[in-house]
């Protein structure tokens, strides 16, 4: 899968320490390699790697009884705005498709606005908030909305 001159494709779970590092690169506390490695192994659990001149971003995904979910998507600063984030989404959608899955699912922290523009932008809908979800540095606690796509409804 080519987006421009970025390349996407599956990561194995061997390479949960390049997906660590991608995520560090982008959120602060990023997930370890071990835990990106112990999400891998769950049943229907799948990751794509975003690829330049190297690593540009990931996404890590569960597809299960008809459902899937964006665990996380990352994307280091100097690739933002490039369209990454929207190749892996819509990517992870497809492959979740496949799988059998009829809807997707995300939380997003509501003031993360390229984010929710982003997934806005693809057909995800608000369908709740779960507040106080995500723990920020300084102590303060944000809300997360919690966002769903209708697999049958986009064009992937």
């Amino acid at each position: 899968m080519t987006s421009g001159a970025t390349t996407l494709r599956p990561a194995a779970q061997d390479e949960a320490e390049t997906l660590a590092t991608v995520h560090w690169q982008a959120f602060s506390p990023g997930w370890s390699a071990p835990e990106l490695a112990a999400l891998l192994e769950g049943p229907g659990t799948f990751a794509l790697l975003a690829q330049d001149a190297g690593p540009t971003g990931m996404i890590l995904c569960r597809a299960v009884a008809g459902e899937a979910e964006i665990l996380t998507l990352a994307v280091i600063p100097p690739a933002r705005r490039r369209g990454v984030a929207k190749a892996l989404s819509l990517a992870a959608a497809g492959l979740a498709r496949q799988a059998g899955a009829e809807e997707m699912f995300l939380e997003v922290a509501v003031d993360n606005l390229a984010a929710l523009h982003l997934y806005e932008g693809i057909g995800f809908r608000r369908a709740g908030l779960r507040r106080g979800y995500y723990d920020r540095e300084d102590g303060v606690r944000v809300d997360a909305a919690v966002m769903r796509l209708d697999l049958n409804s986009v064009a992937l």
